[in-house]
């Protein structure tokens, strides 16, 4: 017997707002939306396919009265494809991400951010081709 991690959710106050951010963060799409939740992927799940093999997970919105109170135990980690971290960096300012302190020290490879709602997600190294 096994279980596969098929959606991953995260509690906020506008899961449409939230989720759009993460769309163009991610170049996901909305694959279901309901009163108080959207779901977002980079492929519509089937039963048969997810059976077969793990598949990449789908992030869930879910609307929640409470806001967020610490820090998260938690997070995204993201790779830039197509550009350098810093550029990254640069285009979700953009979107609406902030940069942010966990006590993650000056000197680090990576760069922490938080999303629209203050969930922190890392930018990582670039895994674009070296020119």
């Amino acid at each position: 017997m096994t279980s596969r991690f098929t959606e991953l959710t995260v509690d906020c106050h506008d899961p449409e707002r939230l989720a759009a951010f993460w769309c163009e963060v991610l170049d996901f799409t909305v694959i279901d939306q309901g009163e108080s939740k959207v779901e977002i992927g980079s492929w519509v799940p089937t039963v048969e396919q997810v059976r077969a093999r793990q598949m990449p997970p789908t992030l869930l919105f879910i609307r929640v009265p409470e806001g967020k109170t610490a820090k998260n135990r938690l997070h995204l980690d993201v790779s830039p494809i197509d550009g350098s971290t810093e550029d990254e960096v640069t285009r979700l300012l953009g979107l609406g991400a902030t940069r942010t302190d966990v006590g993650q020290g000056a000197d680090r490879s990576w760069v922490v951010m938080a999303d629209p709602e203050g969930n922190e997600f890392c930018v990582l190294r670039t895994l674009a081709p070296r020119s």
